[in-house]
């Protein structure tokens, strides 16, 4: 992660959250930045300690599966108390639910993203992080970019899909990565 957040020319040591749920191990969520153009980017950290199985399966396979993190961008305008859990209840959503996190998936909190936000879930991308590769034969760890979501845009990604949301953004012109920007009006 040091790596690829020093190439964007972000040399700091990343602040870091330590979050933990009774009967998970502890899951960290990092801040890298904000950047030059005052992004800030949060990562999770232990999602992908073990590998994630869908509930219905009923056996897991201790070092066969798919293995995520979750990345988060935003600028960096506004305070985001409360982030770092969500995104660490986002990180345990394997662990809790048995939900394999993949993009074009929408984890619903039903509650805001952080204080006073209007986002109260993500839809999960394919980040711009390369996979980590890892010791055979483990699968590598697979970055997903996590995108604040409204009540009503959680709703069309429900109706319509992932990329029907997506679309509706690039058409209304909604920058995603700003947190106080307006909800998409999909039509």
């Amino acid at each position: 992660m040091r790596g690829h957040f020093t190439r964007s020319g972000i040399d700091a040591e990343p602040d870091s959250a330590s979050v933990t749920f009774l009967g998970l191990e502890r899951l960290e969520v990092l801040r890298f930045g904000p950047d030059r153009s005052g992004v800030a980017h949060y990562v999770t950290l232990g999602c992908s300690r073990h590998p994630m199985t869908e509930a219905a399966s009923g056996v897991a396979d201790p070092l066969r599966g798919p293995r995520a993190e979750v990345v988060l961008t935003l600028r960096a305008t506004v305070p985001t108390a409360g982030l770092a859990r969500s995104l660490a209840v986002v990180a345990a959503t394997p662990a809790v639910e048995g939900v394999v996190l993949v993009a074009d998936a929408l984890i619903d909190l039903s509650a805001p993203l952080w204080e006073g936000a209007a986002f109260t879930a993500v839809l999960l991308g394919d980040s711009a992080i390369a996979d980590l590769p890892l010791e055979p034969p483990r699968d590598p760890v697979h970055f997903l970019a996590a995108t604040p979501v409204t009540q009503t845009e959680a709703a069309w990604v429900r109706l319509k899909g992932a990329q029907a949301m997506r679309q509706a953004w690039l058409d209304d012109g909604v920058d995603v990565l700003d947190p106080n920007r307006r909800a998409a009006q999909p039509g």
